[in-house]
């Protein structure tokens, strides 16, 4: 099936107000979990395509040793995630900053980790982002990425979407028919990560539904 594009940056804010009361505490707080075990002691983590910063919200209250900063390209997201930062008493160990994810303004070798939860799809190129990746990165660094993967063909995506559950109304149902669509599959993105020059970084299926990218932390010579 054929890869169809959606918007890269959804930032009205009835969209980020609707995204923020999806519960995606299950998933987010699995992500969280590998993230912890990947990753460094103590450190900077970046977290790109951070939306409501639900997931370095959950990190940080385990590991108050990480530093983070959770950058995305939605104003309203970001606003909303703001607020929950503020709510869970988090505000001097995340940063949230505008900014895009294939153009990063940080300097090279500037993170312990980079972790990005449903991003790439929304990429309509994702290597720009791959290659960032390993610019900011430490070479030891951890990465921990993890997206939707494109069904094979539309019965598998209709089987797909059908499966989410009653709790999803019908324009929930169709924002995850869009995502679905736009997203990649595994070997796509094996060929990404090579052509970053991204090097020991396992990808494989982690769900029904999604696959992951990661490379656990090494400590330094």
């Amino acid at each position: 099936m054929q890869r169809v594009l959606e918007p890269e940056v959804m930032d009205t804010p009835e969209e980020a107000i609707e995204y923020d009361a999806m519960d995606f505490t299950d998933v987010n707080t699995a992500f969280a979990q590998r993230a912890i075990e990947l990753g460094p002691q103590s450190g900077l983590v970046l977290d790109a395509g951070t939306g409501t910063a639900r997931i370095p919200i959950i990190i940080c209250q385990q590991c108050p040793q990480w530093q983070m900063i959770g950058i995305d390209l939605a104003q309203n997201m970001l606003f909303i995630g703001s607020k929950n930062i503020e709510q869970a008493g988090l505000q001097k160990q995340i940063a949230l900053e505008l900014v895009d994810s294939k153009q990063l303004p940080y300097p090279d070798q500037r993170f312990e980790m980079v972790i990005s939860n449903s991003l790439v799809h929304h990429l309509p190129d994702p290597l720009p982002f791959f290659m960032e990746i390993k610019r900011v990165l430490k070479p030891n660094g951890a990465i921990l990425i993890r997206d939707l993967i494109r069904p094979a063909d539309e019965a598998t995506m209709n089987a797909m979407v059908e499966s989410i559950g009653p709790e999803y109304d019908e324009h929930q149902k169709k924002l995850f028919r869009e995502s679905l669509h736009a997203a990649f599959t595994v070997n796509e993105l094996n060929e990404l990560v090579q052509k970053a020059g991204l090097e020991n970084v396992q990808v494989y299926q982690s769900s029904d539904r999604h696959w992951t990218a990661e490379r656990k932390y090494s400590a330094a010579d």
